[in-house]
């Protein structure tokens, strides 16, 4: 799966230090403790191009450090790294001094405090964790009691069921959470991190944007939004699935009019998703007693680049008899693109036409919709 827009960021490069700021510019004020003096603070924004930029470099003396944040006209994402360390410290700079207390070995877990934008990151951060610690509990205590876990597939869907609640729980905190503050670029942040997870429908996540200020959906994180938001509704239930045409394992060229049945489910996965191979079994023996009634199947694989091995080791080892294609170009692959998909593993149900009539459906739901079209 995919990792947190916000929380996944990784470290960037450095910038030199600008001795010419205003004197009225917002400060970060940082305090670290055992880090040796003339450790460098990197400091980058993201900036007009979707890529974090390198702004300032300060340097750590007797466990603090400052910097004069530049003043915008709204607000940014921002990153702080730190020279020889791990990870990173997000902020939002909307005009207001920070503090953060920053701890040299998690940097992700420093507190940063000021303003109420930041408040709100890190209210949804909190949650973000609060859901991980409780999937985290539940996975362990369910492995406690069953040390062949991941050899059940039935369990593992219990335990998916279980997740989903969860997740579904916490959608409603971040969609009031979006709806109260209109004005943050927070809310822009969290609203991807939705559709990445795909846990509301488009249009709701089409009218959660809309909502959103101006300034918000002109920013350089809202602009994104707004494509990705128009490239999901091509995908939409009722919509007409993007065509497309991809290399086969024998290296030839397969379309996807060329595989429609009565029904056609577009999968997107992986030999490296361990979800998707989970949830394998349960389309073989779907596949097994449809296929004859109409059911055809064309499995699009993320697979990485120089590693066509694993993926047809995977077709091989799970049984997967249906057809495959993959331009193996990871997450970058053109279908992927196409179809919009940012986590996997990813379905699209087409009728006999090539129409979608459901989306990224499991388990038991999804041989519930293909009987309701094939029985």
């Amino acid at each position: 799966m995919k990792k947190l827009f916000v929380i996944a960021l990784a470290a960037f490069a450095v910038a030199c230090q600008d001795n010419n700021k205003e004197s009225n510019e917002p400060t970060f004020k940082g305090s670290i403790s055992n880090v040796e003096d003339s450790t460098a603070i990197y400091l980058s924004q993201l900036g007009n191009t979707g890529q974090p930029q390198a702004i300032d470099t300060v340097m750590v003396k007797d466990g603090k450090f400052e910097i004069d944040l530049p003043k915008v006209d709204f607000e940014t994402l921002n990153i702080l790294t730190l020279e020889g360390g791990r990870g990173n410290v997000v902020f939002i700079n909307e005009n207001e001094p920070i503090t953060a207390t920053v701890y040299k070995d998690s940097l992700r877990s420093s507190k940063v405090e000021g303003g109420k934008s930041n408040q709100l990151f890190n209210d949804y951060v909190s949650e973000i964790m609060s859901l991980r610690k409780e999937m985290q509990k539940m996975v362990e205590q369910y492995q406690a009691n069953n040390p062949n876990l991941r050899q059940n597939p039935a369990l593992m869907q219990e335990i998916q069921q279980k997740q989903k609640e969860l997740q579904e729980n916490n959608t409603g905190k971040f969609q009031k959470m979006i709806s109260e503050n209109p004005q943050s670029l927070v809310s822009a942040l969290i609203l991807s991190d939705m559709m990445n997870g795909k846990s509301l429908s488009n249009n709701e996540f089409k009218e959660l944007f809309e909502n959103l200020d101006e300034e918000v959906k002109n920013s350089e994180i809202g602009k994104q939004l707004n494509e990705t938001i128009q490239k999901a509704s091509a995908t939409a239930v009722g919509s007409k699935a993007p065509e497309f045409s991809a290399p086969t394992p024998e290296g030839e060229q397969l379309a996807l009019k060329d595989a429609l049945g009565k029904i056609t489910i577009v999968d997107f996965w992986a030999s490296w998703c361990k979800p998707c191979r989970i949830e394998n079994p349960n389309v073989v023996k779907l596949y097994n007693e449809y296929h004859d009634k109409g059911l055809n199947i064309i499995g699009v694989s993320l697979d990485k680049n120089g590693q066509k091995d694993k993926w047809l080791k995977a077709i091989e080892d799970d049984g997967l008899t249906w057809q495959h294609v993959s331009n193996l170009q990871y997450w970058q692959g053109p279908v992927a693109q196409l179809y919009n998909v940012r986590s996997i593993p990813a379905t699209f149900i087409l009728d006999e036409n090539g129409v979608i009539i459901a989306k990224d459906l499991r388990g038991e739901a999804l041989r519930a919709k293909v009987s309701e079209m094939l029985d």
